[in-house]
């Protein structure tokens, strides 16, 4: 039973899901525990990309990360498999052009795609970044969920809204995560939890639960890890 409600979590798509609270407390559980014993599994880096002709072998499911530039997506990939620097920030935000893959445990592949949104990136670095994106999703089967970051502590940018736009157009489901929640007051992270999940339901691909994390105290990455191991081979 277990299992099924694993299943049933990680498969779900945009229009249908199941909820935390319908999962009984040993589901519940379980889930978590899974979701533990793969992100406890060793997670090595071993290919980059630039171009879609250039991606390596699909021999795992995928998962993506993608948000701004400086959103904590390097410290949440660090965070989710219990690594310090398995994922390493860029000096020079915005300049990185390319995919890099992580095998978890032969079971999964983790893709940390380059940010976006950099203020000081050029037009083509910014254009290359959409270029290589839409080709990536559109142009691999292996590729089951998105993750996208939203910064919990500023507002939504028109990239960030863009970016679903793409994913929509792309019919690749995503999850949306709040990263940094732990630099938010409580009134004011409740806020930006209603404004995105109202931003959620007007995009058909997006994931309808809102994840909220903070990578520094751990809050939401048990939940995360569960929500992608149902994603797992």
């Amino acid at each position: 039973m277990a299992d099924h409600a694993l299943d049933q979590a990680g498969q779900a798509g945009a229009g249908a899901h199941l909820a935390p609270e319908e999962l009984t407390a040993e589901e519940q559980a379980a889930a978590l525990e899974a979701g533990r014993l793969l992100f406890a599994a060793e997670c090595q880096f071993y290919y980059a990309a630039q171009r879609l002709d250039q991606l390596p072998p699909m021999d795992r499911p995928e998962i993506a990360f993608a948000g701004r530039s400086n959103v904590g997506k390097s410290s949440l990939l660090n965070a989710l498999t219990g690594r310090n620097h398995l994922a390493r920030t860029s000096s020079e935000p915005g300049r990185t052009r390319q995919l890099n893959f992580f095998n978890l445990g032969d079971r999964l592949t983790l893709v940390d795609m380059p940010g976006y949104g950099y203020a000081k990136a050029s037009k083509e670095i910014k254009g290359d970044w959409q270029d290589l994106m839409f080709d990536y999703l559109r142009g691999r089967p292996s590729l089951r969920r998105i993750v996208l970051l939203l910064d919990a502590r500023i507002e939504v940018k028109t990239q960030d809204i863009k970016v679903m736009g793409l994913l929509d157009r792309a019919a690749v489901t995503y999850f949306v995560v709040l990263t940094k929640a732990d630099g938010v007051k409580p009134a004011m992270l409740a806020r930006k939890q209603d404004e995105v999940r109202a931003l959620i339901r007007k995009h058909p691909a997006a994931f309808p639960e809102l994840l909220t994390t903070s990578s520094d105290k751990g809050t939401g990455i048990p939940e995360l890890r569960a929500l992608l191991t149902g994603q797992a081979e």
